[in-house]
């Protein structure tokens, strides 16, 4: 293994150990090179993160070691490295890495970090989440074309309701749409939000979009995961490499490209040249917030009611039961 590196970022020195650990054997990539990725794309990464209290997917051994979930900030972090206070659903607290500046990407990178998982809440209100998001996640039997046919339609619909949506690969198969609203409403209205748009584009595109919470009834169509809106609950950033063995990138598109675009093209590699020559095509996500009234009204008048939760939540206020619903059958 080589020495450390020491890295000038700004105002820090940023210590890189083992910086030629190869991190994605299939290509060669090192972790020198992830580094090197970041503080590439730091400036409109830090717009995506900045302030928002932030999950580390890391994988220390590399894609093919076992990645994990860093919540809290790590022992030994770097004083300049700031925190957010967040709640879980069970009520615990903890504090979050909170992204500031391009050193503390080169220094999560350091620790093996892929994929920046931010909390859709700012630091000062980690309550009230100002942004919408919408996971649109292929089944076995379709692809990415599906999820960019099923987004079209949600575009529709946000069109309709006077809002903006702004799509990116998701680094796999998938599409993710944010679009940015007012922190006046909690994590259970914005996650209600979310089912009754995601009920919409169902109800527009019945073979190509389903919200089936239990895999068994949901065929070969594009899954709309609202409980990716639920607290705790988080996708990857734009701009964050994900744990492929391509070390593709969930990279940001306009609506007019994404029908173009092949996610495995967007990569370490080629995602600083995409960022040179096309910009940041989310640049503009922060210059409107909407409201979600509309949405919560069509929730309110849908008789389905409530969805389950992830099975690791507390049992929430009207939930159904959360029960497979081939297993509840039998036990009739």
């Amino acid at each position: 293994m080589a020495q450390a590196l020491e890295l000038t970022v700004g105002e820090r020195v940023v210590r890189v150990s083992n910086p030629d650990k190869v991190y994605f054997p299939s290509r060669g990539i090192t972790k020198r090179q992830v580094v090197e990725y970041y503080l590439a794309v730091a400036e409109p990464l830090l717009g995506v993160l900045r302030d928002r209290p932030t999950t580390l997917k890391r994988y220390v051994d590399g894609v093919e070691g076992e990645p994990f979930y860093q919540k809290r900030l790590p022992k030994g972090a770097p004083e300049w490295v700031e925190t957010a206070r967040v709640k879980f659903p069970s009520g615990r607290p903890a504090d979050e890495v909170c992204p500031t500046e391009p050193a503390v990407l080169a220094w999560a990178a350091n620790l093996g970090t892929f994929d920046f998982h931010p909390w859709p809440v700012r630091r000062p209100d980690t309550d009230h989440p100002d942004e919408l998001r919408v996971d649109l996640d292929p089944q076995p039997g379709t692809g990415f074309a599906d999820a960019v046919r099923v987004a079209q339609v949600l575009r529709e619909v946000l069109d309709e309701l006077g809002m903006t949506g702004y799509p990116k690969t998701s680094g796999g198969r998938g599409v993710h749409v944010a679009v940015r609203i007012r922190p006046e409403w909690d994590f259970i209205d914005v996650r209600h939000a979310v089912i009754a748009l995601a009920r919409e584009v169902e109800r527009r595109a019945p073979s190509l979009a389903t919200t089936s919470w239990w895999k068994e009834e949901r065929g070969e169509k594009v899954f709309l995961d609202f409980n990716q809106a639920a607290r705790d609950r988080t996708i990857a950033s734009a701009w964050s490499v994900r744990g492929t063995a391509r070390a593709t990138v969930s990279t940001p598109v306009t609506w007019d490209l994404l029908s173009t675009v092949d996610p495995d093209d967007f990569d370490v590699f080629t995602v600083p040249q995409y960022l040179e020559e096309h910009g940041n095509p989310h640049a503009a996500l922060d210059s409107e917030a909407f409201g979600i009234e509309a949405l919560l009204e069509w929730y309110a008048k849908d008789e389905r009611g409530e969805m389950p939760y992830p099975p690791d939540y507390p049992k929430m206020p009207g939930e159904p039961m959360r029960v497979q619903p081939s297993k509840a059958r039998k036990a009739e």
